[in-house]
């Protein structure tokens, strides 16, 4: 496992990022099967965990916390989120000061940790007032409790002013940006990852293979999503990756030429999916998440190699989108 700086920060994370979010999880994985895979990751080299008070509603944090608690804590990078609710209160959501100062408390405890090197905000808030939180995220970081900040789930425009205002107002500003990112989903590349080169955010894509779709599961001629998969839970409960969501024409084709890459790359789908990401300009470790041992193994393998620069150019081409306006106007104006 390499290591690779976050952003313009001088901290140093493995180029992979292990997703807690199965953890604990109704149907993923257990406890025990928890601690396997970190402990899986952890012998590879892997220093860096992500999770989200949201997740099993604090489950996730405590199993990490509990297994955090037998290692040298200044080993290891803990990322963690807040946003989303957390309770049946009028003010257990959102990212007001009030929230987020409960939400990183209660982080703490369930992490057993005295400090949070990675406080994401999970989603934009449209109610709050955006000072209001990036004050209390600069509180935050004085107090000592946490280290560095990031943002999760944000447009451009609204990461652009997060950076402006904190920048303006002497607040410690965002250093990460974790967005959605694959080869289904390249829209991230329209103005986000251009903000996060130019201001120096570390980019940590979640979903790489999108739920599943991108693992080698899934092939041409299919009428459904196979038994047990994410896809079929995320089909019943309506998810962003449902088999309705994806089963379309760009889709197929992307997984042709997927599979198409791995058998000549002698790789796995899901190997040549997430490499091809860690090739993409600001991207510092993409997160992949795991259910079992397994499928653990599978990612992991997908570092130490590089795939060849025509497979990246073949594997772009396939999945570029069309272009909506205003970026089909600007991609074609005279230069």
């Amino acid at each position: 496992m390499n290591y690779r700086f976050l952003g313009r920060t001088g901290l140093r994370v493995s180029e992979l990022c292990l997703g807690a979010m199965t953890f604990g999880r109704e149907n993923e994985a257990t406890e025990e099967e928890s601690r396997a895979i970190m402990d899986r990751f952890a012998e590879l080299g892997g220093n860096f965990i992500d999770t989200a008070n949201v997740y099993s509603l604090g489950g996730s944090e405590e199993i990490v916390g509990r297994w955090l608690k037998d290692k040298n804590r200044e080993d290891w990078v803990v990322a963690t989120k807040v946003r989303f609710p957390m309770g049946e209160g009028p003010n257990d959501l959102g990212l007001s000061r009030k929230h987020v100062l409960a939400s990183a408390e209660a982080s703490l405890r369930r992490l057993q940790t005295d400090y949070i090197d990675l406080f994401q905000v999970h989603c934009w808030d449209p109610i709050t007032p955006l000072e209001e939180t990036l004050s209390t995220l600069d509180q935050l970081v004085k107090k000592g409790v946490v280290r560095y900040v990031g943002a999760s789930n944000y447009t451009g425009w609204q990461l652009q002013r997060a950076i402006d205002l904190s920048r303006e107002s002497g607040w410690e500003s965002f250093v990460c940006l974790q967005p959605q990112y694959n080869l289904l989903c390249r829209s991230t590349e329209w103005e986000l990852i251009p903000v996060a080169l130019r201001e120096g955010l570390g980019v940590i894509p979640w979903s790489p293979l999108r739920g599943g779709w991108l693992s080698g599961k899934f092939r041409r001629g299919m009428t459904e999503p196979p038994k047990g998969s994410r896809v079929e839970v995320a089909s019943a409960k309506g998810w962003g990756e449902a088999w309705q969501h994806y089963n379309v024409e760009s889709t197929w084709r992307v997984i042709d030429a997927l599979q198409a890459v791995a058998n000549a790359a002698g790789k796995t789908p899901a190997q040549v999916a997430i490499n091809w990401l860690l090739r993409k300009p600001a991207v510092t470790a993409p997160i992949i998440g795991a259910r079992r041992m397994d499928q653990l193994e599978t990612n992991l393998a997908a570092v130490g190699w590089e795939l060849d620069s025509h497979h990246v150019k073949q594997l772009d081409e396939v999945s570029q989108p069309t272009l909506p306006y205003p970026y089909d106007f600007i991609d074609v104006a005279p230069r």
